[in-house]
This record gives structure tokens, sequence and C-alpha cells, in this order.
């Protein structure tokens, strides 16, 4: 019998992952909020269900979604761009009681590198460094990390993803043009979207559980100068950053995931 798993977030990464993990002989299903996409997902071969996760509930078929799957991956930002007030950690509950309720026994998060604070220094973040953060984004991503680690109905592994990008989707391209850009002598955090499914997968074909692991491209150049650069070459408008201020940022460290999963990241920057 195929290997069943569950992907809750089928957008810009979830959505190649899951046609990639179908390759690899994976029986998928995947969620989308928007009814527009159940069709896209369905003619890629994925079972698509329209999901919507609540404070206080979860709109669609959050059961049929999940069983029958031993292995979930939840992808889902915390939005709270769009909605500062939200409570995202209640809305993960939800999803977590309804996995306690399902054939889950594995869950895989995929988190973000935001949840370490940036510094002056320019901290060295390895995987034994403890989060702390203090915005309200990063103080939840925190919250839901321990509620997942801590629930002893199923296995978790967190992936902490730098800055995301692809050959379509680069940051570079907002950043061009911008004037008084904050922390120019603040190293990049960057890893393609090829990496990050390369990484999903290794896990789940190695089924390395309750790990924690931070993945970002091993060179950091600063942000002036990688930005710049990038715009160089893009024929793009040059960005303009504040040098008043001293700069914050971080550097974060992906040995445990390159030696662990024997992994080597395959798309520079």
């Amino acid at each position: 019998m195929k290997d069943h798993i569950s992907i809750i977030g089928c957008g810009w990464l979830g959505f190649p992952l899951a046609k990639t993990l179908i390759r690899q002989g994976f029986v998928v299903k995947g969620s989308t909020t928007s009814q527009d996409k159940l069709k896209t997902l369905h003619n890629a071969g994925i079972k698509a269900y329209e999901i919507q996760l609540h404070e206080k509930g979860i709109t669609g078929d959050v059961t049929d979604f999940l069983n029958e799957s031993e292995t979930v991956v939840i992808n889902i930002p915390p939005g709270l761009r769009q909605h500062p007030n939200k409570n995202h950690v209640a809305e993960i509950q939800q999803l977590i009681s309804a996995i306690e309720r399902s054939t889950i026994k594995n869950v895989i998060y995929i988190s973000t590198t935001s949840v370490f604070e940036d510094k002056t220094s320019f901290p060295v973040i390895t995987s034994s460094t403890f989060p702390n953060a203090t915005s309200v984004n990063g103080k939840q991503l925190i919250a839901i990390e321990d509620k997942l680690k801590e629930n002893t109905n199923f296995n978790t592994s967190i992936i902490r993803f730098g800055g995301l990008f692809d050959e379509q989707r680069h940051p570079g391209t907002y950043l061009a043009g911008r004037n008084n850009l904050s922390n120019p002598e603040a190293p990049v955090n960057l890893i393609h979207k090829t990496d990050c499914i390369n990484i999903i997968s290794l896990i789940l074909k190695n089924k390395v559980w309750n790990d924690v692991f931070n993945a970002a491209y091993p060179e950091h150049p600063t942000k002036k100068d990688y930005y710049t650069k990038y715009c160089q070459q893009n024929q793009l408008a040059v960005p303009i950053f504040d040098e008043t201020k001293k700069s914050k940022g971080k550097i974060i460290e992906s040995k445990k995931l390159e030696h662990l999963l024997l992994y080597t990241f395959k798309h520079g920057l």
C-alpha cells in the first residue's frame, strides 16, 4: 500500500512539494483556503480539500483530510501582517485536536528562523540555540513549536527555514529601488525552494522524527552587498540603505541538517 500524506497549505511551497511527493510514490491529500485552487490541485493528482483554520474551529472536512495519512505537513504562515490581532496559536490548537483524533502519527511543522532575535552582535544560531524572539509573530511561532513538541500523541519534527526564494519570487525584486532600508550590514539567511522540498523529502524518507532543524544556505553576505549585486545583475533599481544606525541580524547555521541528513545544498544565492 502506498504511503499517504496530508499537506495543509498547498501554496507556493506546499504545491510543488505535493507534486514531488506524488512522483516519489506518495498518495497526497492537500488543502487550500481557496475554492478556485481545488481544480488546480486535483489536476496535479492531489486529493484536494478546502480547509480553513479558525480560532474556535475548522471549516472543511478535516477528518477525511487527515484520516488514512500517517504524516501531516503543516505549512501555513501565521498571516499576522494581514490580521495583526489574530491568535494563530489557537488556530493551530484546533488542528492539533483534529490530529489527535486521526490516524496521524507524525507531524512536520514548517517554522521560520524569525523565532530568533536579531542582534547587533550577529549571533551564530545553531541547532541548540534557544528561540528568543520578542515579536508577536515570533512568540506565536515559538508557542506553536512548543505545543507540537510537547504533544505525546504524535512525533514532531520542526524545520525553521530562512527566507525562501526561487527564480520567480525573490526578495531582491521587492527591495529594488526602495530607500532607507535598515540593517545594511546584517547577514542574509536565504534558502531556495528546491532545497526546502529536498530537505522535507529526506526527513520523510529517513523517518527523522522528534528533531528540530535550522535551514539556510551556508553563505551569508551582507544585505547591502547581496541585494545591490542582485539588482544590478537583474537590471533593477539598486536599493538605498540607511547606514546611520547599527545593523541587527543573525547567522543561521545548518550544519546539523547537513550532517544528519547527509545533505548538500543544491541552489546557491
